[in-house]
């Protein structure tokens, strides 16, 4: 199960187009509205429609406290602790500077993925070239260089490389603990869980005070909770359930692709010669790492055969 296939592959790809395009709504709602509320009203709402709708489908909430637990911890961690400080890091970080440390997630991912007993995930030769790889791709897709980085504002940079460490660390964190939920109410209420964080964190801060929602903010909103968090936190928390999070963390590769082109398509951006060849790069390296697990399954297949049937009861 450590490939993607099928239903995850969907899943998977949802998540690329889908977050591939919510930095610019981030962008123009961050400069609109207070950060932290920003963030934390657009999860709660968009975790209570969600709920909403899979209840009213014939889902049910979790019947153990344990489940409770887990679900709330996945979501301070992924979103209060990940999402939420993207949110705010923007305010301080040029975006092309904000994709390369976002990018970083799939080095936490891999990372946490290996040292973390109980899942399928080996931080072997293959995997690293592949993860190293991506991150070069990256670098050159957004033109970014180290002086650029180094002479950035700080707050931005540690606020993003700690988010890409939460974030990761709450991915593998609900990998390893199995959820008697669907994934769709296992999303909801790590939203209303991570964005009432967010939300009362803001209002500590005083941030109503700054709450004026405009057009912009109110669009900002709107796309964020049905395509950012409905649609594609959904599709995301699926395809972890089916698939290895150094896998699926490689979405962070894909998503700046999807930006750059969606740039081109729609604002007629310019798009180089060293564009395609960055992209190639980040392509390569999500198929690299993708064909390292169905080859480092054989080796080890009697010493993992206990893991990979935890992966299949899981999915």
């Amino acid at each position: 199960m450590a490939a993607l296939r099928g239903k995850a592959l969907i899943a998977y790809l949802v998540v690329c187009v889908f977050w591939g395009s919510t930095y610019l709504a981030i962008r123009i709602g961050v400069g609109e509205l207070p950060p932290f509320l920003f963030a934390g009203l657009r999860f709660l709402v968009a975790g209570a429609l969600l709920l909403g709708l899979a209840l009213a489908l014939g889902d049910r909430l979790p019947r153990r406290l344990v489940d409770w637990r887990t679900e709330g911890m996945v979501g301070l961690l992924l979103l209060a602790g990940g999402n939420t400080f993207v949110v705010w890091a923007e305010q301080f970080t040029p975006s092309g500077t904000a994709s390369i440390f976002v990018v970083t997630v799939a080095l936490w991912m891999a990372f946490f993925d290996a040292i973390i007993p109980g899942g399928s995930g080996e931080l072997g030769w293959r995997v690293v070239a592949g993860l190293v790889l991506g991150f070069l791709g990256t670098g050159l897709l957004v033109g970014a260089n180290p002086r650029e980085i180094l002479h950035a504002d700080l707050r931005g940079p540690i606020a993003l490389t700690c988010a890409s460490a939460s974030w990761s660390l709450g991915s593998v964190y609900g990998k390893r603990h199995k959820r008697d939920t669907s994934p769709y109410v296992g999303a909801a209420l790590q939203m209303l869980a991570g964005g009432s964080a967010a939300a009362l964190f803001g209002t500590a801060l005083g941030e109503w005070s700054r709450w004026h929602l405009t057009a912009k903010g109110a669009g900002a909103v709107v796309y964020l909770v049905v395509f950012g968090s409905i649609l594609g936190y959904s599709a995301y928390t699926y395809a972890l359930r089916h698939a290895s999070p150094t896998i699926v963390g490689t979405y962070a590769y894909v998503n700046p692709v999807i930006a750059v082109l969606l740039g081109w398509l729609i604002l007629r951006e310019p798009v180089t010669a060293r564009t395609f060849v960055a992209m190639a790069l980040i392509v390569g390296a999500v198929v690299w790492i993708q064909f390292s697990h169905k080859l480092a399954v054989p080796k080890g297949l009697s010493r993992t055969a206990g893991r990979v049937d935890a992966s299949v009861a899981d999915a």
